[in-house]
Parts: C-alpha cells; sequence; structure tokens
C-alpha cells in the first residue's frame, strides 16, 4: 500500500479499531487506553501513514507569526540570499497560514541591532530565525525568549551555550581549517599565510573567531605530524598573522594592504578572507600581479564570481545562505506546523567551488 494512499479508515481496519478512535489518537484527544493508543501508532509507523498536513492546518484555521532578524541585504550583498530563501519558504508555507516579519539591522550598528531584535520580540512571535552577529547583545533577547516560550533558530552564528531550537549554517571551525587546506594546496616552501579580517569586531563574532582557530589548527597540526624530524616537530615553518582590517572606503585599508603586497614582502604564500569579501583583496593582488599568492575566501557573490574567473580568487567556500534562510524558516514549521523533531544542528556541506565548477553551483 503507497503511503500517499493510506487513511485513517486503512489504519483502523489494520489495527482492528474504529475509525473514531484513530481520530482521537492521531489528534490527542478523547479517551483512549494507553494500550490500544500504542496499537494504533504501531500500524500508524507500519503503514508509513502521513497525515494531510494542509487539510489539519486550514481546519484548525490556525495562524503563524515568523519573525525574522537579519542584517539589511541592501547594505551588504551576502545578505540578499538568505532574504531570497526566506521568501521562498514564506510562499510555500503561506498555505498553512504562516506570516514572516523580517527585522533588517546594520552590520555595522549594534544600536540598529538591538533595536531590531527588541522589535521582533514586541511583536510577540510564535518563532524567531535570528543572525546573530553581535554576540554579547544577542544573550539577553534569548534569555527572554527562552522564559517567554518562544522557540528560535540560529542562522549563520551558532552560539553554543544558548538554547536555540536549532541551528542552520555551517561549521564555522570545519570551514576554518578547511581553508587552511586549500590556501596551502600544492604550497611546497615555508612562508606567512595571512587571515583577512574585513571591518569585522572580531571579539563579538563568534562565527568569525571560530574559522581562524580552525585555519590556524591546520597549520598547527602539519608542525605535529609524525613524520616530522624530531628537532622540527611542534616547530611550524609557517608563520600565520591576523589582520584586521577597516571598511574598504577608509584610505588605511589601502595603505595596509600596499604595505602588505610590497614587491620585497615575498614570503606572503597566501590569503585566507574570514568573510564573503575576497573580492576587496582581490584587485590590489591583480594590480601588484601577485597570482602567486593563493587567495581563498566565502561565498558565490558576482564580484567573487568575477574574480574567480579572473584565476585571482583560487577558491570560494559555499555557505549556501539562501538555503540557510529557506531552511532556517522551515525548521520552525515543523516543531510548530508539522509536529516534526527538529534536530539542534543542521550543518550544511562545505562546498568548493573553482571557476572549472563554478556553472555547477549558480543559482540560474
Amino acid at each position: 500500500m503507497k503511503k500517499d494512499a493510506v487513511r485513517i479508515k486503512d489504519i483502523a481496519a489494520k489495527a482492528n479499531v474504529s475509525v473514531g478512535t484513530v481520530d482521537r489518537v492521531l489528534h490527542n484527544r478523547g479517551r483512549v487506553s494507553e494500550e490500544v493508543r500504542q496499537k494504533v501508532l504501531s500500524m500508524m509507523q507500519e503503514l508509513e501513514y502521513e497525515p494531510n498536513m494542509i487539510a489539519r492546518t486550514l481546519g484548525a484555521n490556525r495562524t503563524y507569526r515568523f519573525a525574522v532578524v537579519q542584517p539589511d541585504h541592501t547594505l551588504d550583498p551576502y545578505w540578499q540570499a538568505p532574504w531570497n530563501g526566506i521568501e521562498k519558504a514564506a510562499r510555500e508555507l503561506k498555505q498553512y497560514g504562516v506570516t514572516i516579519t523580517v527585522h533588517s539591522y546594520s552590520l555595522t550598528q549594534v544600536d540598529s541591532f538591538l533595536k531590531q531584535m527588541e522589535a521582533a520580540t514586541l511583536s510577540q512571535p510564535d518563532g524567531v530565525l535570528v543572525a546573530p552577529l553581535f554576540y554579547r547583545e544577542s544573550l539577553a533577547f534569548f534569555e527572554r525568549w527562552h522564559q517567554q516560550g518562544i522557540p528560535y533558530v540560529l542562522f549563520n552564528t551558532y552560539i553554543a551555550e544558548m538554547q536555540s531550537l536549532s541551528y542552520v549554517g555551517q561549521d564555522s571551525y570545519q570551514s576554518g581549517f578547511l581553508a587552511g587546506k586549500l590556501v596551502h594546496l600544492g604550497q611546497t616552501q615555508p612562508g606567512t599565510f595571512l587571515i583577512a579580517h574585513i571591518a569585522e569586531d572580531i571579539a563579538n563574532s563568534v562565527h568569525i573567531t571560530q574559522k581562524e582557530r580552525g585555519f590556524r589548527d591546520y597549520f598547527a597540526q602539519l608542525a605535529d605530524a609524525p613524520d616530522q624530524p624530531a628537532p622540527d616537530r611542534h616547530k611550524s615553518p609557517y608563520n600565520i598573522v591576523s589582520i584586521d582590517l577597516p571598511h574598504p572606503t577608509e584610505p588605511s585599508f589601502a595603505r595596509q594592504l600596499n604595505r602588505l603586497l610590497d614587491e620585497e614582502q615575498t614570503q606572503l604564500k597566501g590569503i585566507f578572507v574570514s568573510t564573503s569579501k575576497a573580492y576587496e583583496i582581490a584587485p590590489y593582488l591583480q594590480a601588484y600581479h601577485r597570482e602567486d599568492i593563493r587567495l581563498v575566501g566565502y561565498d558565490l557573490l558576482e564580484k567573487n564570481i568575477h574574480f574567480l574567473n579572473e584565476g585571482i580568487i583560487d577558491f570560494l567556500i559555499n555557505q549556501n545562505p539562501r538555503k540557510q534562510g529557506h531552511r532556517g524558516i522551515f525548521a520552525l514549521a515543523d516543531l510548530l506546523i508539522f509536529k516534526k523533531e527538529v534536530p539542534a544542528l543542521k550543518y550544511l556541506p562545505l562546498d568548493i567551488i573553482t571557476k572549472e565548477n563554478l556553472q555547477y553551483y549558480i543559482d540560474k
């Protein structure tokens, strides 16, 4: 029997009970003995019964209000993709009575973040999807939501110590470790590898610090490899340097990069950009004719794609931001509407993008 053809009457016949009994078990109402309830549930599982959720939701005449707190996609192109994923989820869930309100904040203004988090809280939503890029300022709101019984899903940034319903996104540590491997790939000589943070509040950005830790640990484990000569063990030939660059519009951004890429700085072997802004570094490598420096960054932004095709960016790690937004909303729907178990962690793949396989990842 096909599971999409299974009806309540089929379960009733299989369990040797009435249709009314199955209905009471299915909707958890009325009086049913535990023995009969377990028997009905067993038959449901055996027949792989999936209730018609549209009919149930429409019959209940219930509405669900979800709030989303994410950076303003008009100010940073990276956030357009999760916005698109959220809009797609909104269209798909509209028939279930779901409405979604997005509260957009500025990446550079903590007051903007606080204002939008407060607005989302005061709207008394049934659930919240949030990209908590301001770590410290997020904690008090998480506690309030927990006390109010509001489930919330994190995306982009995982904060392990909080009681979120779920996290959807990449494993930041592993993506940093992978970036280390990519930037080192094919490098046979010792030298300097740079971690470039562009306009980031590192101390307040958990996902960025996790990426850097993973990157550094990749090179640390090379030094600890058992095939290393004993005198050299724990003494890495690789110099890992972290640099906090200002916003690219500030004059000091160009000054710092020009100094780093001066012709005398021959030991620089690779640069890892910890965000989606590798395209801000690429023009400097191009201007200095330093295509020998391996450049690794994140995400399929239009400018990143341009420099990937030009051979200036060597690798991009795709963070699947559209899927983060889409699946984040569906995590709330799975809990509240479909009554499904929601995994605490939903890690997305670490896709390695080169100009050779780019065409298979571009969203048409």
